[in-house]
């Protein structure tokens, strides 16, 4: 995605990245954390605004900084990192609610041409995997980077 995107820093093993939100609400800072799952090379992508307190995600916060698309920049900017250092990983993602999953589709929906030139997308509904179709509502949402050829 040719967008503007904040810087990150991440951990050693690229499991978690931090970057920070900048608008009219001030610096929110944020984490990208990738979360091993019980299959084999699946990991949950959890994202969410940083409880500065406890260091952990707090992903039920709406933020509203006036920055959505740069924050979704920067969230796939850590999907490219973490697949270059893992490329045999796929990527879960859903939102905390049914209003941020579907945020999540239209994200995903405005920017499927270029998503797809590097990833394979799709969408999960009723309990099955299907290719990504901008039209359909989506419970969740997977992702595996395509060979370099």
């Amino acid at each position: 995605m040719k967008l503007p995107k904040y810087p990150l820093a991440s951990s050693d093993r690229l499991f978690t990245f931090e970057f920070i939100s900048e608008g009219p609400k001030g610096l929110i800072h944020k984490l990208v954390r990738y979360q091993p799952t019980n299959l084999k090379d699946v990991y949950n992508l959890a994202f969410g605004d940083k409880d500065l307190k406890s260091g952990e995600i707090d992903d039920t916060i709406i933020s509203n900084n006036g920055d959505s698309e740069k924050v979704l920049a920067s969230v796939v900017s850590s999907i490219y990192a973490f697949t270059d250092k893992y490329p045999d990983s796929w990527i879960y993602a859903t939102g905390s609610t049914k209003a941020r999953t579907r945020l999540y589709r239209i994200g995903i929906s405005k920017f499927l041409s270029e998503v797809t030139d590097d990833f394979d997308v799709f969408g999960e509904k009723n309990d099955d995997w299907e290719s990504f179709n901008k039209n359909i509502e989506y419970e969740g949402f997977l992702v595996k980077r395509k060979r370099k050829k």
